[in-house]
């Protein structure tokens, strides 16, 4: 049976600090790619709503509907495939900025994803569930395998079934990654061929989709950052 004599709870933390300043640089970037390009209206004077349903109808998806959400952040927007909407802030549906049509563009690539069987996103919509359950009991199962360790002998089981959930969490991570890189090369493909966009227009947006995919990445960096350092609190030698 193992005892944890790795790193402490808190000297383990080190090992995030990289991907904690990777996230900051990478949300930064969409912070600053979005502020620029809301502010440049698109060539077509066209609303996310718009360009969004162009790109639907062109891929015979016109009984999806649009949904504008009240309230809320402008980079807050989603489809849900539970009742197949495409759902956008108020900003990013009512305005006819370069940012509005690619981000509204990008979640209609969910849609064809969803609509063309696209194999990442139905894994990623079946494991869901189980992700949303391994994730709330990792770090419990973790910290009493911890406390456990060295008085009970399911101490070392606690541990390692907490380590197993957190497994799933990457596992979420990294099938996320291609399902949303795949949405973004979808919009801009169809968004050029369409004619939604000009050259300009073409290269903001993809300048606004690429900083987006970069927090993909970034969470990816974190979870697995996290991984190990659950994995540096667990010691190798037996009691």
């Amino acid at each position: 049976m193992y005892y944890y004599g790795g790193m402490g709870y808190y000297s383990s933390m080190i090992v995030l600090i990289p991907a904690m300043i990777f996230t900051m640089i990478v949300q930064a970037r969409i912070n600053n790619a979005y502020r620029r390009y809301s502010q440049v209206e698109n060539s077509h004077r066209l609303t996310g709503a718009q360009a969004a349903r162009m790109m639907l109808d062109a891929n015979g998806l016109s009984g999806v509907p649009i949904q504008i959400l009240s309230g809320g952040d402008d980079l807050n927007n989603y489809y849900n495939p539970a009742d197949n909407t495409v759902n956008l802030s108020r900003g990013v549906y009512q305005t006819d900025s370069v940012a509005s049509i690619c981000i509204a563009c990008h979640e209609v690539g969910h849609a064809i994803q969803h609509a063309t069987g696209y194999a990442p996103i139905k894994v990623r919509n079946a494991i869901v569930p189980l992700v949303n359950l391994t994730s709330r009991f990792s770090w419990p199962l973790i910290m009493l395998g911890l406390i456990f360790s060295t008085t009970s002998r399911y101490g070392s089981l606690m541990f390692n079934l907490g380590a197993l959930c957190f497994v799933f969490v990457i596992l979420f991570h990294l099938v996320t990654l291609p399902v949303e890189l795949n949405a973004s090369n979808r919009a801009l493909k169809q968004m050029s061929a369409l004619g939604i966009v000009n050259d300009m227009d073409y290269s903001g947006s993809k300048k606004v989709l690429h900083a987006a995919a970069m927090t993909y990445v970034a969470a990816l960096a974190t979870a697995v950052a996290s991984l190990i350092r659950i994995l540096l609190m667990r010691g190798n030698d037996n009691r």
